[in-house]
């Protein structure tokens, strides 16, 4: 087994782009935290006891106290094997990382954060309705690098009216905070959150394909002159700091999604807990597990190998392709992937197919092109 997900679904203030599920009324976290301890005892046998990665996502983890983490990582700890060497994430907003949050952070298991600083600038910042300011974002990054070592950084890219100046000016604060990883990510219209509505009444200018293409490539250029490796398209690491969390899920590892709309994978299996918060706790309370799930037909877990593998740096193997689906869908790349070297899309290197550079901003459009579709 790969990992254990824990969602943690509260946050001070909606961000008008997020449509991730979560609460802002905070008074039931007390209670959530018990449900959340309860459903990993529930699902003790589900998977393979082995664990090599912990990562609290949300939602704003960083809103639970030290005795509230302490307490969710001793029910794992006490019910799983977990590795010595554990990657554990702790997502954090910087208005929540004072020095003295960090210093509670540093006395427990958790050895990586991942800081959603998003941009430097006030003017994102309010347009995203982030919590936090460019003073806090700079000083929770200085802060956590004294006690830390392994920090990752979130940034986003293509939000109206910011210029390529100023994006470049984000990605130089950022070198200069001398982090590790950073993950980038372009300002996505999801349906349903304030940023759709504020587009749509003219009070926001539209996203802008162009516009993010110029960052992504400003994105791609500075981080490769700085010694990152991208090793998925929207993270960027030092050598021994890639995330093992999200690269077991890219390469199609077993997790178990702990908390309300939190997902799990097993060996083709995929399952999901109710996004909701209050029939979440109440099913956990009952000894039920408030979850859906599907079986991933062959056809499927193709499509997805294709959609993840595309986007990292290990690209598709067509010798592990014929080893977990069939020699069926080995006989279609070898006709469809040709011509995407031909184009300079992706580069073969043995039976190796990774994206070029020219190539990744067009990733998830070539993997829906290599879809195996009955």
């Amino acid at each position: 087994m790969a990992g254990i997900y824990i969602h943690i679904p509260f946050c001070k203030q909606a961000c008008h782009y997020c449509d991730f599920h979560f609460s802002t009324g905070l008074k039931r976290q007390p209670e959530m935290v018990d449900a959340i301890s309860q459903e990993i005892i529930l699902r003790k046998e589900e998977q393979s006891p082995d664990i090599k990665t912990i990562y609290f996502g949300g939602g704003t983890p960083s809103l639970l106290s030290k005795e509230q983490i302490l307490s969710v990582l001793e029910t794992i700890n006490a019910h799983f094997e977990v590795s010595l060497n554990a990657e554990i994430t702790l997502e954090a907003n910087p208005d929540d990382l004072s020095l003295e949050k960090i210093k509670e952070l540093a006395q427990t298991p958790i050895n990586r954060l991942s800081i959603g600083v998003q941009s430097f600038f006030e003017e994102d910042l309010q347009l995203m309705n982030r919590a936090h300011n460019q003073a806090e974002a700079l000083s929770s990054i200085q802060n956590a690098k004294k006690y830390f070592d392994n920090i990752s950084i979130d940034l986003i890219y293509g939000i109206p009216k910011m210029s390529e100046a100023r994006w470049r000016e984000n990605l130089e604060i950022t070198l200069s905070l001398e982090v590790p990883h950073i993950s980038s990510y372009a300002l996505t219209v999801e349906p349903n959150t304030a940023l759709r509505k504020m587009i749509d009444k003219g009070k926001v200018a539209p996203v802008e394909d162009a516009l993010a293409k110029a960052h992504f490539d400003i994105l791609q250029r500075v981080m490769s002159e700085a010694g990152f490796v991208n090793y998925e398209f929207s993270n960027f690491g030092k050598p021994g700091y890639f995330s093992k969390n999200n690269t077991a899920y890219w390469m199609g590892e077993s997790y178990l999604g702990i908390g309300p709309s939190a997902h799990s994978y097993h060996q083709g299996v995929r399952s999901w807990n109710v996004a909701n918060n209050i029939k979440y706790v109440k099913a956990i309370q009952n000894k039920t597990l408030p979850l859906e799930q599907e079986t991933l037909s062959v056809n499927d877990a193709y499509n997805e190998y294709v959609m993840t593998r595309l986007r990292t740096m290990w690209g598709i193997d067509l010798a592990e392709v014929e080893k977990l689906f069939g020699a069926t869908y080995v006989n279609y790349l070898a006709k469809e992937l040709p011509a995407f070297v031909e184009k300079e899309l992706l580069e073969k290197k043995g039976e190796k197919y990774t994206i070029t550079q020219k190539g990744k901003f067009l990733s998830d459009g070539i993997a829906a092109d290599l879809f195996y579709i009955e």
